[in-house]
Order: structure tokens, then C-alpha cells, then sequence
């Protein structure tokens, strides 16, 4: 039987592997899709029917047809999809997607913007990329004081929320940022790596469909 999910990613894509690794963690069957950007896959046809924007990652939920783009969204749904992960309250629902919110506005950009310039994808001014460094560590220190006596953002358990940060701090390191400046961020990542069905990117997104 073919799977439910698929998924249309890229190996080095952050948002791709959060789709991935909540997929995995709801130990939910998936076809992956390898799209080579560098190659124009995200400028065909076929593909911009799927994702209205051209980008990675885009979820295809065959049971319903429905076609998703933007990882929070699609992190959304497969919330409400699995039943997993999308928090034990409503006041925990609404919560877990206030972080998504948060991770994109203050997070994201400033740690993957730091990790293109160093992997040669992007070149940027170096009082720019300062500017990322300082603000990116102002959210790490942010998330550090959240996580101080707690486990997970929002409630008792893993939730999107965790997911969805976790898909940014996974590539800290290659933008340069010291985890070990953050020891509740650190533990906090090495508890989502203890989960069942925990997976690095390279086991998740290979370079092959």
C-alpha cells in the first residue's frame, strides 16, 4: 500500500527536515520526493501544481488530495492529521503555534542565514552578518530562559512547537553558534534526538527520491 504522505524536500533544506522528522516522530509512513533546485525542479509545471510558490518542502496528503506549502502550516496539519504533537489543551494548541510564529520572526533567519554564507551559498556584508549573529544569539538566550526548568515549550510534552524550533537549532553549528552557551537549549535538543523515531536529515532526505 503506498503511503499517505509525500513529501517534496531537499537534503539541505531546514523546513523540509521538520516536515521529515514530524512525519518520523509520528512514526507516520512517507514517500520523499528529491528535488534539485540547482537543476530548476522547483520552476516545472508539475511541480508548481503542487507548491504554488516553487519551494521546498510541499506536502501532498494523498488520502484528500490536499496540496500544502510553508512548514508551519504543514506542521499544522499533520498536527491535526496524526493527532500527535499539537498539544493536550486548546490553550496548549494556540501556545505551540505562538512559537511557530516566534521561530520564524525571530529565529530562523538569523541562524540559516549565517549557515548559507558559511556553506558558500550566500555572501553577505560582514556588519549584516554580524547583525544576524547578535540577534540570532538574542533568541537562543530567549529560548534558553524558556527551557530553564522545563523539558519541552509547551506543556508536558513534544509538541510542533519543539519540532518546529528544533528544525533551526539542529543547524546551529554550521552558522557558527556555540550550544554549549546554551545548556537548556542543548539538553532540551539532545532530549528530541532521544525520541522513537528520531532521525538526522541525510536518513530522512536522501539525495534520491
Amino acid at each position: 500500500m503506498s503511503a499517505r504522505f509525500e513529501l517534496y524536500g531537499l537534503f539541505l533544506s531546514g523546513p523540509s527536515y521538520k516536515v521529515a522528522l514530524m512525519l518520523s516522530l509520528a512514526q507516520e509512513p512517507f514517500a520523499y520526493h528529491h528535488m534539485d533546485l540547482r537543476a530548476g525542479a522547483h520552476k516545472t509545471d508539475a511541480f508548481r501544481a503542487i507548491s504554488r510558490f516553487g519551494q521546498v518542502p510541499a506536502l501532498v496528503d494523498t488520502s484528500n488530495g490536499m496540496k500544502l506549502v510553508q512548514s508551519a502550516v504543514i506542521l499544522d496539519y499533520l498536527a491535526d492529521k496524526t493527532g500527535k504533537f499539537g498539544g493536550a489543551t486548546l490553550a496548549e494548541r494556540y501556545e505551540a503555534r505562538e512559537w511557530l510564529f516566534w521561530e520564524f520572526e525571530r529565529l530562523s533567519a538569523n541562524l540559516y542565514r549565517p549557515r548559507s554564507a558559511k556553506l558558500g551559498f550566500r555572501t553577505f556584508d560582514p556588519a549584516v552578518l554580524d547583525q544576524y549573529m547578535s540577534e540570532g544569539n538574542a533568541a537562543l538566550a530567549h529560548l534558553e530562559t524558556c527551557l530553564t526548568g522545563r523539558n519541552w515549550l509547551v506543556g508536558e510534552g513534544l509538541t510542533i512547537a519543539d519540532i518546529d524550533l528544533y528544525g533551526v537549532v539542529f543547524y546551529a553549528a554550521d552558522g557558527g553558534y556555540d550550544l554549549s552557551a546554551y545548556p537548556h537549549v542543548a539538553a532540551w535538543k539532545a532530549r528530541i534526538e532521544a525520541m522513537p523515531g528520531y532521525a538526522s536529515p541525510q536518513m530522512l532526505m536522501p539525495t534520491t527520491a
